[in-house]
């Protein structure tokens, strides 16, 4: 890079070729291609990635704090007045288990299983309506069967 004349002066050679890569035309268009491809401002905004408001973007992070806020002692306010487990039971909208929620639907389902075979069980020891009218609980114009 350096050389000496005979003077003893240095004499520098200096590169004067652009340090930028070279680059293709495709290269070059990548930004006007992704300018392209971007998203709309109001899809951003559905997305929760930019934020909807027309207020002073020194305030946006306060409103946003104010709002956060806000939701969060609903929250608490709905939390402290909501009916306690025992009524809910009692009510019939939670069910009495403590089985674990995956095997709730399965237990309702063995529940109802069970309570077909005891009816089932209680059908099949029902005295006849003959036995009934001697036994003096049903009168003999009162035949349950003869309607059938």
């Amino acid at each position: 890079m350096a050389s000496e004349n005979t003077n003893n002066a240095v004499v520098v050679d200096v590169d004067e070729s652009s340090i930028a890569p070279v680059r293709s035309s495709d290269r070059r268009n990548s930004l006007e291609k992704h300018l392209q491809q971007r998203p709309e401002p109001q899809d951003l905004k559905n997305r929760h990635i930019l934020i909807d408001t027309t207020t002073a973007p020194a305030l946006q992070a306060r409103a946003l704090e104010l709002e956060r806020q806000r939701a969060t002692d609903n929250l608490k306010k709905g939390l402290a007045s909501r009916s306690e487990r025992d009524n809910l039971i009692q009510r019939n909208i939670l069910p009495e288990s403590t089985a674990a929620p995956a095997l709730l639907g399965h237990q309702k389902e063995l529940d109802l299983h069970m309570r077909a075979d005891n009816l089932e069980k209680g059908l099949q020891g029902r005295p006849d309506p003959d036995e009934l009218v001697k036994k003096g609980i049903l009168e003999a114009d009162e035949n349950p069967l003869k309607g059938v």
